[in-house]
């Protein structure tokens, strides 16, 4: 078994039966079949999760500071149609990192998703010290 050659369990401390009888949500039992035990709290409500993202992207200081540049290299033209394009890419990528974060919703992240998914196994803690640093 694959768990087996990493030195984790696949039921963090509990065995399958408490699992399933556990009355916390789909997340926590998730990530107790990934090898992990539930201790952060993932408790945010949709309006606290957008009020983070939109305090992270920045919107107003990002486009007022690239604004100078994308006129004084590219024109009006840049303005334009290259945010649109960049914007439905950069939405590409987030909708793939959300689908990774839907099959392993662990706390480490992008650490764990590039560790994980690493194709030969025995890179995966240096993928993820990669993507770390």
């Amino acid at each position: 078994m694959e768990e087996a050659r990493h030195g984790y369990s696949p039921l963090a401390g509990d065995d399958e039966a408490a699992i399933r009888g556990a009355t916390s949500d789909g997340d926590d039992v998730k990530l107790r079949l990934l090898g992990y035990k539930p201790q952060l709290k993932r408790d945010l409500s949709v309006v606290s999760n957008f009020a983070v993202s939109f305090s992270i992207v920045s919107v107003v200081t990002g486009v007022t500071t690239l604004f100078g540049t994308g006129l004084q290299f590219g024109g009006p033209a840049t303005m334009v149609y290259g945010w649109p394009v960049a914007g439905a890419f950069t939405l590409a990528v987030g909708l793939a990192m959300a689908e990774i974060c839907s099959a392993y919703p662990t706390s480490g992240g992008l650490y764990f998703w590039s560790a994980r998914l690493c194709a030969h196994r025995p890179w995966g803690p240096f993928a993820a010290w990669l993507t770390g640093w």
